[in-house]
């Protein structure tokens, strides 16, 4: 077993974030395997890939968006049965592109929504992404 770097990134827009949903079948590809939940864009680091870089790339494979204007929210572990990751929180807070579904046998939906008005059944890693950028809001 190794432990691996995953990050995620917040996208915050008029007041809202974008979460997408993972399809129910998912296939496990080494993560943190959770279908039919939301999730803020991102994925797994790559060897010699900088972590902001690394956001920007899956916000962009996952979104089609350019992101920028980056904060880090956290890190944190997120450990399964068979595999630890750490995880990697940031915000972006500009954002460039039309939104779209690039890659829909992982994510058939993106949608924006209320901070105060999120689905239930949301990834056990953004859970704490949401948990890192409500505590952001409050002291901002």
């Amino acid at each position: 077993m190794h432990t691996k770097i995953g990050v995620g990134v917040l996208i915050e827009h008029d007041n809202k974030i974008l979460l997408g949903h993972r399809v129910n079948n998912y296939k496990d590809t080494g993560g943190i395997y959770e279908p039919d939940t939301w999730t803020v864009p991102g994925g797994k680091l790559e060897y010699m890939e900088k972590l902001e870089d690394c956001g920007k790339r899956e916000v962009k494979e996952e979104t089609n968006l350019d992101v920028s204007k980056f904060e880090l929210l956290a890190a944190t572990d997120d450990i399964g049965i068979d595999r630890h990751f750490i995880t990697v929180h940031f915000l972006a807070q500009e954002m460039a592109g039309e939104l779209k579904v690039m890659e829909p046998t992982k994510i058939d939906e993106w949608k924006w929504f209320n901070i105060d008005e999120l689905p239930e059944n949301i990834y056990s890693p953004t859970k704490k992404t949401i948990s890192a950028y409500k505590t952001y809001k409050k002291t901002r």
